[in-house]
């Protein structure tokens, strides 16, 4: 039996492992999400985040990670006969992700603590992954309400390096995104995937090359629908600044994330929601409504490694 639910079992289940199938919610208040709930909520997060889909995969076992990464790759010379070849050195930098606390509170009818730990957790579970990758996104892609450093959002490098493009700053829309893959190729940089968001799906789905031929794809089976022969990650529209942009792309293998431990959980029937509001604009006090809250949290991972390897279409600017 794990150590974070014995002191809340009653004294006649304590001598028996717990079994999320068997025990009620009300008796198990804290602790880690049951691991097969907890994997598929982090499933459907890193299913449903646009980073996810699309930046590379640093697994972290510690808050901090310092790894290595590839800035310049070695160069390769032409050899007389009985010459001796030079040697080439690779650029290697080192770079420190820090994993972040991310927390939700979802308030939940009382009913759910006679759930068993098992169903209730498969009841609620699309709602937490939401919150998780709805906020890890806004972080990361425009470093909204972002607990990283300054900097470090994909919208803050494309910023930096003025990797942008005004949409309809050429003949159509196909052109515009050719030229933006084209501003990160100038930084020899191999973009790699776009993220938009659906409401722009349907000016994708109409783009034509020069031949009137799409450059959109619609996968099927669950594959990701491309663009220009790239996959494109659809952001949630809760996470996207469409006042912003409109899409984004670039050479994905420099945005990094990780995700340390299990997804935790605590719920509370007295509590005050100072967060959530009901119909009056009042704070939600749960011992009134005869409600709990549910406490989720997890520690997600983020970060960015080169200003040039980002490139953003914009909304054209009205005169």
């Amino acid at each position: 039996m794990t150590k974070q639910f014995k002191s809340f079992l009653p004294l006649n289940i304590q001598h028996f492992a717990f079994n999320p199938d068997n025990v009620l919610l009300s008796d198990a208040r804290t602790g880690a999400i049951p691991s097969e709930q907890g994997t598929l909520v982090l499933k459907e997060v890193m299913q449903n985040s646009a980073i996810m889909q699309l930046a590379q995969y640093e697994e972290m076992t510690k808050p901090k990670k310092k790894f290595s990464y590839l800035a310049d790759g070695p160069g390769a010379y032409w050899v007389g006969e009985g010459k001796k070849i030079q040697t080439s050195k690779a650029t290697w930098l080192e770079a420190e992700m820090k994993a972040k606390k991310i927390g939700v509170i979802l308030p939940v009818s009382k009913e759910f603590l006679a759930y068993s730990v098992t169903d209730f957790f498969n009841s609620i579970r699309p709602m937490i992954a939401e919150a998780f990758y709805t906020k890890f996104d806004q972080a990361g892609i425009f470093g909204n309400d972002s607990p990283y450093a300054a900097g470090v959002s994909v919208w803050e490098k494309i910023i930096a390096s003025g990797n942008t493009i005004e949409e309809g700053s050429t003949d159509n829309l196909y052109q515009d995104l050719n030229a933006l893959l084209g501003l990160v190729e100038d930084d020899d940089n191999d973009p790699n995937g776009f993220a938009s968001v659906k409401r722009y799906r349907q000016k994708l789905r109409g783009a034509v090359d020069a031949q009137g031929n799409p450059i959109f794809n619609t996968a099927n089976g669950g594959a990701a629908n491309q663009l220009l022969g790239l996959p494109v990650g659809y952001i949630n529209g809760k996470s996207f600044d469409y006042e912003k942009a409109r899409v984004l792309t670039g050479d994905w293998q420099y945005a990094r994330y990780g995700i340390l431990q299990d997804i935790s959980y605590a719920i509370s029937e007295d509590a005050t929601l100072s967060t959530i509001l009901d119909e009056n604009g009042d704070p939600i006090n749960l011992f009134e409504r005869d409600m709990f809250a549910l406490r989720a949290t997890m520690h997600v991972g983020f970060m960015t490694l080169k200003d040039g390897a980002f490139a953003a279409l914009t909304p054209e600017v009205v005169v």
